[in-house]
């Protein structure tokens, strides 16, 4: 039988918001940003309507 003794391989993703190199495990809690500057600046956008997420009208939302 044999022991996998080799550790986990670090993974590293560029930042969403910088593109700066970003770990991805529980060591940063600011994942998938590698800051929580960059966490916060990617909230204020979508708060601001800067990021959406395109979807049909819906025709309820007009009225008669």
């Amino acid at each position: 039988m044999s022991v996998n003794t080799k550790p986990d391989a670090i993974r590293i993703a560029r930042c969403p918001q910088c593109g700066a190199s970003s770990r991805l495990d529980e060591r940063n809690p600011s994942r998938p940003f590698c800051s929580e500057r960059c966490k916060l600046l990617d909230l204020g956008a979508w708060f601001d309507g800067r990021h959406a997420i395109p979807a049909a009208p819906d025709p309820e939302d007009f009225g008669d």
